[in-house]
C-alpha cells in the first residue's frame, strides 16, 4: 500500500498574475446616464463662505506696520443628506447620480509576502466596506502590486452586479512576493489615462507594508532616495488636473518617507495605521471626504487697496500661492473641497502712517461645481481697519492668534522632523518643547482655547515618539509625517496614538468623514473575516474643536 505525505503548499504571488492585460485601458465602463435636471435642483443650497480677520481692528494714525497679520477663513457649503448618506448598502437611491459628485476611484492594494494572515484578511474586509458604500455612478480599479502590479479589473460602476464582481475580485487575493510601489502607480496612471469617460471626481488610494524593493533611487550628490520620481507624470499634469494618491502605511515597516512625498506631490494625504485593526476606519474616512467633494479648482486672489499697502507673505501650507514682485497682489489654488470643509490662510501686509481709515486688502475667490460644472465667482468684503489719533487697549484677534499657533506648530514639526532626520533626536525634541512653550503663552491660550490644548498633547505625543532611534523608525517618523500631511492641507489623517484617547486634536474632520466613520466602526463584517474585538480609535477620528 502506498504512503500519501501531503506536500506544505508553497505561497503564491498574488493571484492570477498571468492573466493577459490589454495594451490599452480604454476598457472603462460607460457612467451612468443622469436624467437633465435643472442646476438648482442638484446644486449645493449654499456657496463657500469666507471671513476675513485683521489682527486688531484699529493701529494708530501715526503707526506704521510692517508685519501686520490677516486671516482669509473659507468653508465649503454643507453637504447634502444624500451626500452625508451617500448609499446605503443593499438599497436603491432614486435621483442618486445628481446628489453628489460622482467618483472614479483606483485602489493600489499591497499585497506582498508581508501581507499575509491576518494583514490580508483585514485589508479584504476595509476593501469590502468601500465597495459597499460606493454608488451605482461611481466607479472602482482595483490594483494588487507585489513584486509586479496587475489590474484586477477595468473601471466599473458600483452597480449591484459590479459590486458583487469587485467583492469576489479582492476576495480571490492571495500574498507573496516582494514591493513594486512604482509599478502599481504606473497601471494607476495608465487606467486614467486612458479611460474613455471620465467622472468630475478622480482619486488614488494606495495602501503598502512595506519598502518598495524595485525603483528607489538616489538624487544627484545626495543621500536622500528620490521618492517623487516614483509618481508618473501624468498624474500631475495640470493641464487635464492633478489626481491625489492618497497613501496609507500599514504597520511598522512601511515606507513613511516614500508615502508622505507621493502623496504630498500629487495634492494627497499620508495616513499612519499603527494599529492594523483600524484600517476598515482609516479607509472609511478617506471615502467620507471623496465622496462629498463639493468644489473644485479654487483659486483665491487678494489685491491690495490703499497706496502703500503691499502684501509680503502668504502662509498657505501645501497649497501653491504667490506673491506679486512689487506686493500688490497674490493668490492661492485651494483645489478642491468636500462638503464642510474649512480653509485658513494666514497674510503678512505693511502699511504706512495714515489719517484716514486704511481699505488693506480686497479678497476674491473663484470655483466650479463638480455636479453641474457651473464656474462660480465671489467677491469677498475689503478688509479694513480705523486709524484713531492714540491707541485704545485692544486684545489681538483670537482667530488670529490661533491660526498663528497652527502655523507655528506645523512649522516646528517640520523642522523637528529635519533634525530628527540629522540623526539629532535632543534637537528635534527641544524644537517642539520650545513651541509648546510658545503656544501655552499666546493670548489665545491663555483665554481657555481647545485648539492650543490639542496642539500642545499633540506636540507632546511626537516627543514621546521621539525618545529614542528605535522609537523613532518604528512609529515616529510615520507619525511626525502624517501630522504634518494634515496640517500642511488642512485635512484629515489617520494616525496612530498613544495618548488619552479623550484629548482632544485639530483633525480637520467633516460631517460626512465622521457619519462614514461611524458606519465602519458598526459595520458587521463576514463570519470569515472576524472584527478585531478591541479597537483603539486614534485621536484623528475626535471631531474638531470648536467654536470655529
Amino acid at each position: 500500500m502506498a504512503l500519501l505525505r501531503q506536500v506544505p503548499t508553497r505561497q503564491r504571488e498574488a493571484p492570477a498574475l498571468h492573466t493577459s492585460e490589454p495594451v490599452e485601458f480604454n476598457d472603462d465602463e460607460p457612467l451612468q446616464l443622469m436624467e437633465a435636471a435643472d442646476s438648482c435642483d442638484v446644486r449645493s443650497s449654499k456657496t463657500v463662505e469666507m471671513k476675513t480677520y485683521s489682527e486688531f481692528s484699529a493701529i494708530p494714525q501715526s503707526s506704521s506696520q510692517d508685519d501686520f497679520a490677516v486671516l482669509i477663513h473659507l468653508k465649503a457649503p454643507c453637504a447634502n443628506p444624500e451626500q452625508i448618506t451617500s448609499r446605503p448598502v443593499n438599497t436603491t437611491s432614486v435621483g442618486y447620480p445628481t446628489s453628489r459628485a460622482p467618483v472614479d476611484l483606483v485602489t493600489l492594494l499591497d499585497v506582498s509576502g508581508s501581507m499575509a494572515g491576518t494583514k490580508l484578511a483585514l485589508l479584504k474586509r476595509a476593501m469590502g466596506f468601500v465597495i459597499q458604500h460606493l454608488g451605482p455612478s461611481d466607479r472602482l480599479s482595483v490594483i494588487a502590486f507585489s513584486s509586479t502590479a496587475r489590474r484586477l479589473f477595468h473601471l466599473r460602476r458600483m452597480s449591484h452586479s459590479g459590486r458583487q464582481q469587485a467583492l469576489q475580485a479582492v476576495n480571490s487575493l492571495g500574498a507573496g512576493g516582494g514591493t513594486n510601489i512604482a509599478d502599481a502607480l504606473k497601471k494607476a496612471a495608465k487606467v486614467i489615462e486612458d479611460r474613455s469617460y471620465k467622472n468630475p471626481v478622480c482619486s488614488i488610494i494606495l495602501l503598502s507594508d512595506g519598502q518598495d524593493t524595485y525603483n528607489i533611487s538616489s538624487n544627484v550628490r545626495g543621500t536622500r532616495p528620490d521618492y517623487r520620481s516614483l509618481v508618473p507624470s501624468s498624474i500631475l499634469n495640470q493641464a487635464v488636473g492633478i489626481v491625489p494618491v492618497h497613501g496609507f502605511g500599514f504597520g511598522a515597516d512601511h515606507d513613511s518617507d516614500a508615502l508622505h512625498s507621493i502623496a504630498e506631490v500629487s495634492g494627497g494625504t499620508f495616513s499612519f495605521i499603527e494599529d492594523e485593526g483600524v484600517i476598515q476606519d482609516a479607509f472609511a474616512q478617506c471615502i467620507g471626504g471623496l465622496l462629498s467633494v463639493v468644489v473644485q479648482d479654487m483659486r483665491l486672489t487678494v489685491q491690495c487697496v490703499h497706496t502703500g499697502v503691499q502684501l509680503r507673505s502668504i502662509k498657505s501650507g501645501s497649497y501653491l500661492s504667490k506673491v506679486a514682485g512689487d506686493g500688490r497682489d497674490g493668490s492661492i489654488d485651494v483645489g478642491h473641497l468636500y462638503a464642510d470643509e474649512e480653509r485658513d490662510f494666514l497674510l503678512s501686509v505693511s502699511f504706512p502712517q495714515s489719517r484716514e481709515q486704511t481699505i488693506l486688502l480686497k479678497v476674491a475667490f473663484s470655483y466650479r461645481d463638480p455636479v453641474t460644472n457651473e464656474c462660480i465667482k465671489i467677491q469677498g468684503d475689503e478688509v479694513m481697519i480705523l486709524r484713531p489719533k492714540s491707541r485704545t487697549p485692544e486684545p489681538v484677534c483670537m482667530e488670529v492668534d490661533r491660526e498663528r499657533n497652527r502655523v507655528r506648530a506645523a512649522d516646528s514639526i517640520e523642522a523637528a522632523r529635519a533634525a530628527a532626520e540629522r540623526g539629532v533626536l535632543s534637537e528635534a525634541v527641544a524644537i517642539l518643547e520650545e513651541c509648546r512653550r510658545v503656544l501655552l503663552e499666546s493670548f489665545s491660550s491663555r483665554n481657555g482655547d481647545r485648539l492650543c490644548m490639542a496642539l500642545d498633547a499633540e506636540l507632546r505625543e511626537m516627543q514621546e515618539r521621539m525618545a529614542s532611534r528605535q522609537r523613532y523608525e518604528a512609529s515616529g517618523r510615520a507619525y511626525l509625517l502624517s501630522g504634518l500631511s494634515s496640517h500642511s492641507w488642512q485635512r484629515a489623517t489617520t494616525r496612530g496614538d498613544s495618548t488619552d484617547s479623550s484629548s482632544l486634536v485639530y483633525s480637520y474632520q467633516t460631517p460626512s468623514m465622521v457619519q462614514m466613520l461611524q458606519r465602519s466602526q458598526n459595520h458587521c463584517p463576514s463570519p470569515q473575516i472576524p472584527r478585531p474585538q478591541i479597537i483603539v480609535p486614534t485621536r484623528s477620528f475626535i471631531q474638531k474643536p470648536q467654536p470655529r
